[in-house]
């Protein structure tokens, strides 16, 4: 039987986060999962208040929930998800200067089996409500390291430009996937493509659980 398990995109504005779930998803025939902050923008044509943020953590956990039992019907090795609650939370903490969702978040963020963490060094492209500006990714980015870290919780770093970010992403998924024993992805370490193209790895001492 097959036991799927949740990827986590993760990074902050603009570091191809939607691209790299979407790509992801495509290679594995697997479910992703959206951002529902994105929803809420379009849908309201404006971001949230302080006091919505509770509600798009609660979506975004719903949809998640959808896309893991069709997984599971499917068959389906993993999904991925574009975001976390814990990036919500984050946010709310840096914009809000609101820092009661982050038990929350980090709770939440153990239902991932690995975080595939985005580095901030493509281009930053404006994105209609959704982004603050460049300058906010080098500190959220910083928050969301130190928080995983802190959480002692399986991430790999993803750095490079264009199709780097999936080439890193793929080798290291596919590098790790050779566990016979546990027929899963190993985790945790940082995974960079420099200018030449090729990858390094460093990796931590920790595997996916047997099960999510």
């Amino acid at each position: 039987m097959t036991t799927t398990h949740l990827i986590c995109i993760l990074g902050a504005e603009s570091t191809g986060k939607t691209t790299l779930a979407q790509a992801l998803a495509g290679h594995f025939d697997c479910p992703w999962v959206p951002e529902y902050l994105r929803q809420f923008c379009q849908t309201q044509g404006r971001t949230p208040e302080r006091a919505e943020q509770a509600q798009v953590i609660e979506t975004q956990v719903r949809w998640e929930s959808a896309a893991l039992e069709r997984a599971r019907q499917q068959q389906a090795r993993f999904v991925f998800c574009d975001t976390a609650p814990l990036l919500t939370a984050i946010y709310s903490n840096y914009i809000f200067s609101d820092p009661s969702l982050l038990p929350q978040g980090r709770s939440l963020h153990a239902s991932y089996a690995l975080t595939l963490l985005l580095a901030p060094d493509i281009d930053w492209v404006a994105d209609g409500l959704q982004r603050d500006g460049e300058h906010v990714r080098a500190p959220v980015h910083q928050f969301i390291e130190r928080e995983l870290t802190a959480l002692a919780l399986p991430f790999v770093q993803i750095g490079g430009v264009g199709d780097s970010r999936l080439k890193a992403a793929l080798e290291y998924i596919h590098q790790t996937g050779s566990d016979s024993r546990a027929s899963m992805v190993s985790c945790g370490g940082v995974a960079s493509v420099n200018e030449s193209g090729s990858q390094s790895v460093l990796p931590y001492p920790s595997r996916f659980p047997d099960t999510c």
